[in-house]
């Protein structure tokens, strides 16, 4: 017989069968970091374990709650889907991190992972157990309405692997580059591009030579504009700076200097540090 679905609220006990003598269990707290303050570390607000629709509609309220304290304006839905996914790690080290005003959010986990990250995008494919059915949809809707939702309001949505194990998922109100500005994946990108430079080694036959000379440090060859050299300019005279500083000090819109804040982070050059933007080391070598 046909029946309707309600996520966090339908509790069919009697449809379980055996699946029920092995519930799902939390046992990891969730950890929800706030960046509301540039100079500080973040405020973190955490989420003790319990039965999985709770736990899961805990984390729901509170990341939704906060990121609107923030100002953010992404909706209470979208969080919502996203933190449906924890189930998939079966809950391990879930983390929420709330920047920009709480117009970018990421969420991270140490479970399994998501190997085909492109068909985890794609309607109708999920990893879901018959468990886990009994707590979200498992048709896998989830991230393809949250990508399609983002995308609709000139946001993005990005899924990458975790450092050592799991996944992350970050949504934004902004384009994918910017947003990855915002998070610092760009610039982690970018350091991990040069790395290889720093570690070109020498033939046998030369090793000898090639430490006996001075080396000059290879500097990335980057063209600014006006703005960008203007960004540069009060960085090498103050510790860090945001669109609102930059109006003060040169004029123009907050806009403008927002997108140009979020170009020479993709450069790597700056990194968004709580609601500001500060030198990389890449970027002081241009100073």
């Amino acid at each position: 017989m046909a029946r309707d679905f309600y996520p966090f609220v339908e509790d069919d006990q009697t449809s379980r069968g055996d699946a029920a003598k092995q519930p799902l269990e939390v046992r990891h707290p969730a950890r929800i970091a706030v960046y509301d303050d540039a100079s500080a570390a973040p405020r973190v607000v955490v989420v003790e374990p319990g039965e999985v629709r709770s736990y899961l509609e805990e984390i729901t309220a509170t990341v939704s709650r906060l990121a609107r304290e923030q100002g953010g304006a992404i909706p209470f839905m979208v969080i919502r889907e996203i933190v449906e996914n924890f189930i998939h790690a079966y809950f391990q080290a879930p983390t929420i991190t709330i920047l920009d005003d709480g117009n970018t959010i990421r969420f991270s986990d140490q479970g399994p992972g998501i190997k085909e990250k492109s068909l985890a995008l794609e309607y109708g494919t999920s990893s879901a157990t018959e468990e886990m059915k009994h707590y979200i949809r498992g048709v896998g809707s989830g991230l393809p309405y949250v990508q399609q939702y983002m995308a609709d309001k000139g946001g993005s949505l990005e899924v990458e692997d975790n450092i050592s194990g799991g996944t992350v998922v970050t949504i934004s109100t902004h384009p994918k580059q910017q947003a990855r500005a915002i998070s610092g994946a760009d610039q982690r990108d970018a350091e991990r591009n040069l790395a290889p430079q720093a570690a070109q080694s020498t033939a046998p036959g030369v090793a000898s030579a090639w430490f006996s000379q001075p080396q000059t440090p290879m500097t990335p060859q980057l063209t600014l504009d006006e703005r960008g050299e203007q960004v540069l300019t009060y960085l090498s005279e103050h510790e860090s700076c945001g669109p609102t500083d930059l109006v003060r000090a040169f004029g123009a819109s907050g806009a403008t200097w927002s997108r140009t804040l979020a170009a020479l982070a993709a450069q790597g050059i700056v990194m968004k540090d709580g609601q500001k933007y500060r030198l990389t080391g890449i970027g002081r070598t241009f100073v």
